[in-house]
Parts: structure tokens; sequence; C-alpha cells
């Protein structure tokens, strides 16, 4: 019998298949205090719950039985994905089920911001009457800037058409073709700060994103600009906020994400030209209905071990026969997030390659195992159940070959990324143990494991660069824990894998890369 403790109000839909579920016992307590929850959660197979409860890895350690963490939501903030990951804990979401609640609410608080309605409202009820003190702007003609044309971003580009406005997009992850397929105009960051009449922000919270908008982006942006947040709270830093709605270089804002929720002040309280709503971008009764049913569906099949529509963390699937060929999976995905790393321009085209006993096998988990990695930094959740919409979404073209032939190694897996003139090749074997190898990076040969953090740097073939490298480190205190040279003609062009014990700072780059000689240096981190 598998329990599950549900501590984050669902739809009663998704109680209802929960409930028709035999072998699963439930145990209803939305908004049960963290301590009251640490008292029971050993006894549970699966726990379900939404913002209200934060799961550390305090809680992990206590739920000895814990098999399944379920987010009945998108962000999973609140999760120490990570070490749910190291005790083997699936964690699964519903990503993308409230893009039409979210787009639909963005464009409501920008209506209500550029018209005035809240406080209009509130004079009306307070019997006054002041027509001309509500002046507003029409959305027509004007310029939204869209960062992050993901799911609810190009639905939201998708409205603004409506009102005839111009889109204007920021978002480095898609392709050129994703632009043109919203009507939106590929902008610089610059650009989109300073051309935009609206600004609106549809990017998750990562290390990147937190307070991409301080006050120094704001000083780029036109005077009365409006901005929306219906993203995540601390994407735009709220003090800069309120300085800019204090000097009116920010005329109007609508708010539904916040840096702290709820929120312990709210100085935004006091500018009526700000309309406020308390994170509610997925609160419609259609969303609700939607998220509560991908929930619960998933649920039971995680906890017989199946395959789940949305994953948070890749589960051990092993789809392919043999041991030093299943092990390729894990391969596959250091070859596609290496890519994401090293790669400087945004790929259109994928080709795959699967030589000698490879080229015998379905090896479709190994493409998604690779775009897995490769995509890990797009702005949207990618799994390897929804790997290849996710690289249709960006304009990724894949091609896959097999030689069957291949004779070098047992297996071999060659991966080729191009885009306008632009290539990349990288590929790896896994010889027995299994032992996982990264054999080919743009044509240098060589045999380094996909682990840890790396240091890649490219120089000029010639006496002493070797030393130059192993002096930079050593001066700044840090390990070599392994280090791999290859060339392509003697006296051109060489390349150094240098594994690191620790971390690799960006000062440290930045020093790699000034040195006379050194013509790339990037960090690798797998």
């Amino acid at each position: 019998m598998h329990k599950i403790l549900i501590t984050g109000a669902i739809n009663e839909i998704g109680l209802e298949l929960l409930h028709r579920e035999k072998n699963i016992k439930i145990h209803y307590a939305p908004e049960l205090p963290y301590q009251e929850i640490l008292k029971i959660i050993p006894d549970f197979h699966c726990i379900l719950t939404r913002s209200e409860t934060s799961i550390p890895s305090e809680m992990i350690d206590i739920a000895l039985n814990l098999k399944v963490i379920a987010r009945a939501a998108v962000g999973v903030g609140n999760i120490d994905v990570d070490y749910a990951t190291e005790k083997g804990i699936l964690v699964i979401n519903t990503p993308g089920i409230n893009t039409t609640s979210a787009a639909e609410l963005t464009i409501g608080l920008l209506i209500s911001s550029v018209r005035n309605i809240v406080p209009s409202h509130f004079q009306m009820s307070e019997l006054k009457w002041d027509r001309h003190a509500f002046t507003g702007t029409e959305l027509l003609g004007k310029s939204i800037g869209i960062i992050g044309l993901g799911n609810v971003g190009h639905r939201v580009a998708r409205y603004a058409k409506a009102f005839e406005m111009e889109v204007l997009a920021y978002d480095p992850y898609v392709s050129d073709e994703v632009f043109d397929r919203h009507h939106a105009k590929k902008c610089t960051w610059i650009e989109l700060l300073k051309s935009a009449d609206v600004i609106s922000m549809h990017v998750p919270k990562k290390e990147e994103t937190t307070e991409m908008i301080s006050a120094e982006e704001f000083g780029l942006m036109k005077t009365g600009v409006v901005i929306l947040n219906t993203a995540r709270g601390g994407i735009i830093q709220e003090k800069a906020l309120l300085e800019a709605l204090k000097s009116g270089k920010v005329a109007a804002a609508g708010i539904d994400t916040w840096e702290v929720e709820p929120p312990v002040e709210n100085p935004f309280r006091d500018f009526p030209q700000v309309v406020m709503s308390p994170h509610v971008g997925a609160s419609t009764k259609e969303a609700q209905q939607k998220i509560a049913l991908s929930i619960a569906s998933q649920i039971p099949k995680a906890l017989r071990g199946e395959v789940v529509d949305y994953p948070v963390n890749m589960p051990s699937v092993k789809v392919l026969s043999g041991g030093t060929v299943s092990s390729y999976t894990s391969l596959a995905e250091k070859l596609g997030l290496f890519s994401s790393q090293y790669v400087k321009f945004t790929p259109t085209n994928l080709i795959m390659s699967y030589r000698g006993k490879l080229a015998k096998q379905d090896a479709t988990l190994l493409r998604l195992c690779f775009l897995k990695g490769l995509l890990s930094n797009s702005q949207n959740y990618v799994s390897y159940v929804n790997a290849d919409q996710q690289a249709e979404n960006v304009g990724l073209n894949i091609e896959e070959h097999e030689d069957p032939g291949f004779t070098d190694f047992e297996s071999a897996l060659i991966c080729e990324l191009s885009a306008s003139g632009r290539q990349f090749v990288i590929g790896g074997v896994v010889f027995s143990g299994p032992h996982p190898r990264i054999t080919v990076i743009n044509g240098f040969e060589c045999e380094f494991e996909a682990e840890g953090t790396i240091l890649v740097t490219t120089n000029m073939d010639r006496p002493g660069m070797i030393g130059v490298l192993g002096t930079c480190l050593g001066n700044n205190g840090i390990n070599i824990d392994q280090f791999q040279l290859a060339r392509n003609t003697r006296g051109g062009e060489a390349l150094s894998l240098i594994r690191v014990d620790d971390d690799l700072p960006l000062k440290v780059l930045k020093e790699i890369r000034n040195q006379e000689g050194i013509t790339s240096a990037c960090k690798i981190v797998l």
C-alpha cells in the first residue's frame, strides 16, 4: 500500500482520481505546519505539495520511505531537488499547464495599469466621480518587450498582437525561427530595454535571472515605461522598481510575484499606478483542474516505477540492452551538458551518429538524453519525456545516422551542432567498467572522464603553454585532478582539458584568457 501525504490544496478532480487508484492511501492535510509534517512524513511514500510546504534535505533525511515528491505547480524552488536526486527520490511537477492563465493575467494587469482601473474603481466605491483624474493610454501602436519567449511569453506575444502592439522579444535560448513563428522582433538585451514601452517578464528564476532588472536596467529604459512581472519574485529588484516609480521613470506596474511571499511590508500599496495580485497566475478553475489531473495521473505511475510525463530529476531508466551500451544514456546527457556550456552560438541543426553496437539499438533514449543536457539552460524545464518537443520549440532540426560497420571502438556516439556556417562536434565512448569518456572535441582527439569541474582551453601550440596554465591555477590555489592535452597539427592549435578539485572562479578564467598564447578558456561543470 502506497501512502500519499497531500499538504497543498488541489482541485477535487485530482483527489477523486487518486481515490480510485488501488493500493494507494491518501492523507489530505493542506497547509499542515512544517513541524507537524516532520512528525508524520516517515510513514509516507509520496508527498504532494504546492508552495506552502518547503521540502529541504532535513525533511528528506527524515522521510525514510519517500519515493516521490510531487509539486502541483511549475516551480520547484521549495524542494531540494539535488538532494532528492542523491537519495534516489523522483521529483515531478506540472509545467506548461497554466500557460493560458498566466498570459491572460499578464494582459489583465497591463490593461488595468495603463487605464487606471483600480484607483477609478475605489473612487467610485466612495461615490465620487472624476472622469479627468484617470486619463490613461492606449495599447495600439505601443511596443511590448517580452523577456523570455517560452510557453507564457509567446502567448503574451499573441495577445499583444491582437491589440496591434509591436512585439519585441529577448530570449538567447531560442532560434530565429521561433521569433518569426510568433511574429516577434528579435532584440538584444540592451535594445529591448531602450525601445519597449511595456516590459513583461516571462523567465524562470535562476542564478542568471535573479535581479536581472535592477537600477542599471531601469536607467536604460524609456521614461514612462510600464513593468509587468507574472513570472517569479526576485527577477526584478523591488527596491530599484520603487525608486523608478518615485522618479517617474516607470509610469505603472503590474506585479503578481514577489521577492518575499507574502510580503511582510508592501510599500507598493502607496502607488495607485501599481496593480498587485497575490501570485495568482495559475489561479483559474481551468488551470487548477488541469494541474490536479496531471499530478494525480503521474503519481501512481511514479510509485509503480513507470515513466512519468514531467520528471524534474531524470530517473534511472535503462532501455538499451547490455551494461556498457546502456551506460551511453549517461554519457549522452553529459555530452549535451558540455555542449550547452561550451557552444557560443544558437544551434539550428543537430546530427547524431550512432556507431558500432549502438547502431543496432533503438537509440531514441540517447537522443533524448543529449537534448536534455543540451537544452538544460533553456527557460523551460527539459526532461527526456519532453526533450523532442522542446528541441522543436527552439527551432532545432535533428538528423540521426547509423554506422554499424564502425570498428575503431565497440560503440561510439558523435554529436554535431551547427548554425549559419558555425559548427561544434563532440563525441564519446563507454569502456567496460563502465567508464564513459569524451573522445572527440572539434577534431581534437582525447580520452577524458565526463565528470566534475573542467577547464577547457585552446592555445597556440608552442613550448611552455602547459606551464602557463599550471602556474596560473597554482597561483590561485586551484589543484589539478586530471590534465589532458591534444593538438590538431604541430605548431597549430592545442586543446587542454583540466579537471580541478574545486570551483573555478570567474576571475581565474579571466586571468587565463589574458595569458599570451591562450585563444579561449571556458569552465564546464558536469
